[in-house]
């Protein structure tokens, strides 16, 4: 199995859900990434996600000339932020002429990562910890 590839989340996750479980209390702000729609764990994300989180951490070339642009969040499923904070992605599509629906968007600030498997109707949060 592969070792996520940004482990500098796994504190912060750590430290929330420790908090919760011993009745401690967090204050998440209420634009932070546990707004999302709903979470994923790495490890259930498809093979081709890997790889395009692989591209990102590395700044290597990307397949597609739209990738890396910014993300609008005109659906306004995302958690507001101020324009250019989210970039996109192309998770490629086996058997797929075209880019597909499937995308990773990121929240540069605060190193958050979003999966969208339906062309940004929905969201998931990439769990790094599971």
């Amino acid at each position: 199995m592969r070792f996520p590839p940004r482990t500098t989340r796994i504190g912060a996750l750590v430290a929330l859900m420790s908090a919760l479980l011993v009745g401690g209390t967090a204050v998440v702000p209420a634009n932070a990434a546990a707004t999302a729609v709903g979470s994923i764990c790495y490890g259930a994300l498809p093979s081709q996600a890997y790889d395009t989180l692989d591209l990102i951490d590395s700044g290597n070339p990307f397949p597609y000339s739209q990738d890396g642009a910014v993300f609008q969040n005109r659906e306004g499923v995302l958690p507001s932020q101020s324009t250019g904070y989210y970039h996109e992605y192309t998770v490629k599509t086996p058997g797929s002429s075209t880019r597909g629906a499937r995308r990773i968007v990121t929240g540069r600030k605060t190193l958050e990562d979003y999966y969208t498997s339906d062309h940004y109707v929905t969201f998931k949060l990439i769990n790094f910890g599971c």
